[in-house]
């Protein structure tokens, strides 16, 4: 019988899922996969219904746009072996990588396991995170004895990130770590049930910290095995987004999910207040659309594609009215939402 089933579900665009899933089929064969699908295009629905019709994926389709929390409790509910593993849909694999996963759990007794997770292409070179702290000094133990009534004092820290894997090498070795992304994370099943699911009211960031933190409170412990390697592929000129894969993407990283996340999350933890924290996320949450949707709108248009400079000038002189459409499909899925729940 098998020790893990792997959840796959939407990061931010659906255009990557054939590459990836057929990567994960052959790097993992025999593993069950669930493939939670909230509302991606025709091309990715089609694909994805053949798969399950073959027997190769169980799929949970929704007619909506899902949160990465949501599709994922809904994806955990259909799991009872012993693991859950989580993966997004633009990740490439390497050989072994859910078997050392596995080993590491099986040996430390982890509730979560993170894998060296790398970016960009060529994959599996550059480091994204190899483990992290989100504690002021990385003492994680301290974090959770502070006064929460004082503010706890949070800083994220992703080790190794934008080092190349090579010059790391010395460095990598298994160890207890704060947290673990959402673009692979191994789970003990048997952890939802001290914790919980996890909480839907994280719409788009930070979502892996606290699920991670509240493995922690619970006494759980998360640890960083380098020997698996997996690599998240961000949207770039090698695997451009779809222009179908736009609504999604620009929901994701809405302003409005952004602060909603961020919001929720320093009043749950009782974090420290810094007023320029959520205003700078919305400019990260600003750019990466301007990134992702508006600079590959303006290369489409004749005499602007010529020029890089021209095609950024562009983009930036949009963001204004790209704010405002954004914030009108914020409140379109708000109410779709609303009406699907009632």
């Amino acid at each position: 019988m098998a020790r893990a089933t792997i959840v796959v579900t939407q990061r931010e665009r659906f255009g990557m899922t054939q590459e990836s899933l057929e990567d994960l089929r052959a790097h993992t064969p025999g593993v069950p996969i669930v493939y939670v699908d909230g509302k991606s295009p025709a091309k990715t629905a089609h694909y994805l219904k053949e798969r399950a019709d073959a027997g190769e994926i169980t799929l949970l389709r929704r007619e909506r746009f899902l949160t990465p929390n949501q599709a994922r409790n809904i994806g955990a509910a259909a799991v009872d072996t012993d693991y859950i593993v989580f993966v997004d849909n633009d990740v490439l694999y390497t050989e072994g990588w859910l078997d050392r996963l596995i080993a590491c759990a099986d040996e430390t007794q982890a509730d979560v396991v993170a894998p060296l997770t790398c970016q960009g292409l060529p994959a599996h070179t550059e480091i994204h995170h190899a483990g992290g702290d989100y504690a002021a000094g990385g003492d994680m133990a301290g974090f959770f004895a502070n006064d929460p009534e004082q503010g706890r004092q949070f800083e994220e820290v992703m080790h190794g990130h934008a080092e190349k894997v090579a010059d790391w090498q010395d460095r990598l070795e298994r160890t207890e770590t704060g947290m673990s992304e959402f673009h692979c994370a191994l789970v003990r099943r048997s952890t939802f049930e001290k914790v919980g699911g996890l909480d839907e009211k994280m719409l788009s960031t930070k979502e892996h910290i606290d699920f991670c933190m509240t493995v922690k409170q619970a006494g759980g412990s998360v640890w960083f095995e380098p020997s698996s390697v997996i690599t998240y592929v961000f949207p770039c000129r090698a695997r451009p987004m779809e222009t179908a894969d736009w609504p999604f993407f620009a929901l994701r990283w809405s302003n409005a999910h952004g602060v909603r996340s961020l919001e929720h999350f320093i009043a749950k933890w009782k974090l420290r207040p810094d007023p320029g924290y959520v205003q700078g996320k919305k400019g990260i949450y600003a750019m990466r659309r301007n990134q992702g949707i508006l600079v590959p709108l303006y290369r489409m248009v004749p005499g602007l594609n010529r020029s890089d400079w021209l095609t950024r000038k562009a983009a930036r002189a949009s963001m204004f009215p790209e704010r405002l459409i954004n914030n009108v499909l914020v409140a379109l899925d708000d109410r779709r939402s609303r009406r699907i729940t009632e």
